[in-house]
């Protein structure tokens, strides 16, 4: 299996708004390289995107415990903990993605949502 190829075409299948098969094709390649953090970040998206959330969290967790300043994914994962219908939970890792990178407007925006959802 050439990876790479694999890869952009997962890449292209979630750009095109197809994230079930970009998961798909993305599966084998972590597999094969579980330590490529751009794989396992994509799968995440692609898991999210497609409602698959319980796997996204998985993901993220995997990638915020490999590195835990990856405002990014603590942000990713405190999205799908709010979907999860785990606020509490989110909060945290908003907060810590917001903290880190505290001009982005999405991540301002997602921690007041849970904040005053959460009643603080």
């Amino acid at each position: 299996m050439d990876l790479l190829a694999e890869y952009r075409r997962a890449t292209r299948c979630f750009e095109a708004g197809d994230p079930s098969e970009a998961a798909r094709l993305l599966e084998p390649i972590l597999a094969a390289e579980p330590g490529n953090t751009a794989v396992r970040q994509l799968l995440a998206r692609a898991y999210f995107s497609s409602a698959q959330l319980s796997r996204a969290e998985e993901q993220l967790r995997e990638l915020v415990d490999r590195d835990p300043s990856d405002h990014y994914a603590h942000h990713v994962l405190g999205r799908t903990l709010e979907r999860l219908n785990r606020p509490v939970d989110a909060l945290r890792h908003l907060r810590i993605a917001a903290a880190m990178h505290h001009g982005n407007a999405d991540y301002q925006a997602a921690l007041r949502r849970v904040q005053a959802r959460v009643g603080r």
